[in-house]
């Protein structure tokens, strides 16, 4: 006859020490906290005075002239005179004095 397998000899359980588990849960909650901002925008206008001292120039040449009754002689630089008495000829004016009627004196 059969009698299936052998019992085994069950033991006294041992007891560990309680293992705590914690198992947390989370839940949401929402708290709005309202922080109000103003913004004043200021546009400056700004006026900048810009002056100006715009300056012409002209130049102006003046021109002088001698006129000189020359001794008798030959020309300074060794040319010969014109005639008798040098420039203007004979009479009243010579040596660099104008003659009467010389440039309307």
């Amino acid at each position: 006859m059969y009698c299936g397998p052998r019992p085994t000899n069950v033991l006294p359980a041992i007891v560990h020490p309680t293992k705590c588990c914690v198992n947390n849960t989370f839940q949401n909650n929402v708290v709005p906290h309202i922080h109000p901002t103003h913004t004043t925008n200021v546009n400056h206008i700004n006026f900048q005075h810009q002056h100006y001292f715009p300056q012409t120039q002209s130049t102006v040449n003046q021109v002088t002239n001698q006129q000189f009754v020359a001794a008798p002689g030959p020309f300074p630089g060794g040319f010969g005179g014109p005639g008798p008495g040098g420039f203007g000829g004979p009479g009243p004016g010579g040596f660099g004095v104008p003659r009467p009627g010389f440039f309307g004196r």
